[in-house]
């Protein structure tokens, strides 16, 4: 323990360990990886390091080659926030340049040293759980799902199996929204579209999304098509401001989980130290704690 406190203290001394590192993401259109990003960037900057950040702007496939770029450029670390198993491709040339890659809540993976994350499990647990208890174990659920991002897919398979374990509860829809905005535009004609397929009241007890921009598209439809009064219960997972502020004033969106992005972007850049030091992370996925949010906290 002591040689690993003083590994991690003499890496965090000594900005040349690290004079260049790469943050790759799709996601950038993300006010959670926003957040992200700029933890990492932040705490870098106490290390003195340069910090590239690259955003393929949704085109997970551009990572791939913006990740063997950086491997061309020589870059001492690599960061990504994108699943691995679609850019390891990329991974690969990093491991063979010998590169260490670490995941900013991306996903576990062999050639990922280390996965900076939040609990997905038990943040999609909590929510969903939420949403059973306010409507009490029955009614209908639509679903704002993304199976594509790891971090994010898991919420939604641990989502189902908590509806699935209340037999009066049907699942709708399970909705895919495009997030190359961002993600509320689409999710907000899809919940149009829902509504308009579902008129009656009380049709849709609730809406569980995977994340916030869903959960803000669905409440713009339901406001907009005078359907707030039905009380359809809203969470999401993230607590970004505008679901903080929607929370707050009480509308139908009510709970979201509080991820400490600014926490998971700083413990990303001390995890990169540590392994230029050489020392190996403490454990291969790395989770930050979270919180409930809803109107008696959203404030806070």
């Amino acid at each position: 323990m002591l040689r690993h406190a003083l590994a991690l203290t003499l890496a965090l001394a000594a900005p040349a360990a690290a004079q260049t590192v790469t943050v790759v993401t799709p996601y950038l259109a993300q006010p959670g990886t926003q957040m992200y990003v700029e933890g990492f960037t932040a705490r870098a900057a106490e290390m003195g390091w340069k910090v590239n950040v690259v955003d393929t702007a949704g085109d997970v496939a551009a990572a791939i080659a913006r990740i063997e770029d950086a491997v061309t450029q020589r870059t001492d670390a690599i960061v990504i926030n994108v699943d691995p198993a679609q850019v390891e491709a990329g991974l690969i040339a990093a491991r063979d340049a010998g590169i260490p890659v670490v995941g900013m809540d991306a996903g576990a993976h062999p050639l990922v040293a280390a996965n900076i994350t939040s609990n997905g499990y038990a943040m999609a647990a909590e929510t969903a759980v939420y949403v059973a208890n306010r409507i009490e174990g029955q009614g209908g659920v639509v679903m704002f799902v993304f199976d594509a991002f790891p971090p994010v897919q898991i919420r939604g398979v641990i989502a189902d199996a908590v509806f699935a374990n209340h037999p009066d509860i049907t699942v709708i829809d399970r909705v895919t929204p495009d997030v190359s905005d961002g993600g509320i535009a689409d999710s907000r004609a899809k919940m149009e579209a829902i509504l308009a397929a579902n008129p009656a009241p009380g049709s849709i007890r609730a809406v569980w999304a995977a994340w916030d921009q869903p959960a803000l598209g669905a409440l713009q439809a339901i406001e907009d098509a005078g359907r707030a009064g039905e009380g359809i219960v809203i969470t999401g997972i993230d607590a970004n401001p505008q679901a903080r502020d929607a929370i707050a004033r009480g509308s139908n969106f009510e709970a979201s989980v509080a991820q400490d992005f600014a926490g998971i972007g700083a413990t990303a850049a001390d995890t990169v130290a540590q392994i230029l030091a050489g020392e190996p992370p403490r454990a291969r996925v790395i989770y930050v704690p979270t919180r409930l949010v809803t109107a008696a906290t959203a404030a806070d």
